[in-house]
């Protein structure tokens, strides 16, 4: 009888060095926080109807097979860690329910989102939760899902969450679901045969570029100036923004009107994601002067991710992004003039990023490590913002829709403020995550947001 191989599925650089920031105290866990119409998912009596929803999440998993994987990290010699099947793998372990204290407003959500969202993961299990949290005003149901960065990063992890829900409140006739069967951990000896292939690879790629010294000192040359903008670049301005982290957090939010944004953006030939960095700096604004820190002549430097995936954002998976820095002119008190400052400050560095990404950096893993080591300390910038574009039309959860979608983002090292950004469905809704020593003037940075986004538009939750 012949023996079927198990694929052996490595973890990329990009994968690890999510995992990496776990051992300095900076867990890597995104997610999403949500608000349902909870006619179809409470029963009579207000209470979830929690088995339907994790039969419609069972009957999707097939699709996303590392909602059923754990990292496994294989002896000396045997290469990097990759992803194996779990043993026994149960839904209702990773999808649960915990009802909200009675309230007039939805303070309790976020609440609530903010203990869950502190919660270690298990990594003997597959690293994602979803918690429905019943009990806001009017019939609405609360969802928090998170995962850890791992998995996935914002445009695979949008991806992911989408192919666990439908595009209409009937979900599509499905042909009953194939049994589940754990796929067992490859064995030693094709673990060392996969790592011998690899590291023969990289000495092949390594002898190539040695074999053609012009070429690579050209294109070396070419990407030079995209080494020295990101490693070598003025220090980021010192303010309260940058202190060492703890484990607590804080969480606020706001909604914006995406059709509102497109207009200011195409009002000063800029991008959407222009418009969002210029209402952030704006909320940076009067945060820093409510602090009593000086603002004049003041720009702050923000990380902002920026996605490699190509092809169809729901076919994206894993982690393939790379990173550029945004001068954020914090001293410009006029929010056109600094909309118009950030729109050509993006443009130069979107270039920075192709040619970063094309120097082999950011699949390098010694750099990334060395990088992560001096984040605690690090000066390089003032803030985490990641923007990303989501669904137009609406989506449903076992038959409710999703009235509204946020983004959770996570801190590292020293960056005390994180801002996550979403589009879903003509809305753009912002995140904002704080670290709770520090966060507990998170609603003038959100004030000095909404108006930029949508004046019109106050958060619901």
């Amino acid at each position: 009888m012949a023996v079927t191989r198990v694929p052996v599925d490595r973890l990329t650089v990009q994968d690890l060095s999510m995992l990496w920031p776990d051992d300095f105290g900076w867990p890597q866990d995104i997610g999403v926080i949500a608000v349902l119409d909870g006619t179809e998912l409470l029963d009579t009596a207000g209470r979830v109807r929690i088995e339907g929803v994790r039969d419609a999440i069972t009957s999707r998993l097939l699709l996303v097979p590392r909602l059923r994987q754990v990292v496994h990290h294989p002896r000396l010699g045997l290469g990097r860690p990759l992803w194996v099947d779990v043993p026994s793998f149960s839904v209702a372990d990773h999808v649960r329910v915990l009802p909200l204290p009675a309230a007039a407003d939805d303070e309790p959500l976020l609440r609530a989102c903010e203990q869950l969202q502190c919660r270690p993961f298990d990594h003997s299990r597959p690293l994602w939760q979803l918690w429905l949290l019943p009990g806001l005003p009017d019939g609405r149901v609360g969802m928090f899902m998170k995962v850890h960065h791992v998995l996935a990063d914002g445009v695979a992890g949008l991806a992911l969450l989408g192919a666990l829900l439908d595009l209409t409140p009937a979900a599509p006739a499905r042909a009953a679901a194939v049994p589940w069967v754990p796929r067992p951990v490859p064995p030693a000896r094709e673990l060392m045969i996969d790592n011998l292939r690899r590291y023969a690879a990289a000495l092949g790629a390594t002898a190539s570029w040695l074999a053609h010294p012009v070429r690579t000192v050209r294109r070396a040359r070419t990407v030079w100036p995209a080494v020295r903008e990101v490693f070598w670049a003025q220090p980021a301005p010192r303010t309260s923004l940058n202190r060492p982290i703890g484990t607590g957090r804080r969480i606020g939010v706001c909604r914006g009107r995406l059709h509102r944004a497109k207009d200011l953006a195409h009002a000063a030939g800029a991008k959407v994601n222009d418009v969002v960095l210029a209402a952030i700096a704006g909320g940076l604004r009067d945060l820093l002067q409510a602090r009593g820190e000086s603002v004049d002549d003041l720009v702050l430097r923000a990380a902002v991710p920026v996605s490699l995936h190509r092809g169809s954002p729901e076919r994206a998976r894993g982690n393939l992004d790379a990173g550029m820095v945004v001068h954020l002119p914090i001293g410009e008190p006029d929010h056109r003039r600094r909309l118009r400052l950030i729109a050509e400050e993006t443009a130069k560095s979107k270039t920075t990023v192709n040619q970063l990404a094309e120097t082999g950096v950011l699949g390098f893993a010694p750099a990334r490590k060395l990088m992560l080591a001096k984040m605690g300390r690090q000066r390089f910038a003032n803030i985490y913002v990641a923007n990303v574009p989501g669904p137009p039309v609406p989506l449903y959860l076992a038959g409710a829709r999703l009235l509204e979608m946020y983004p959770v983002v996570p801190l590292t090292g020293n960056m005390t403020l994180g801002v996550g950004v979403l589009s879903y469905c003509g809305q753009l809704n912002v995140t904002a995550v704080a670290d709770q020593n520090g966060g507990t003037d998170l609603p003038v940075f959100l004030a000095g947001i909404r108006p930029v986004l949508d004046q019109a538009a106050p958060a619901s939750i």
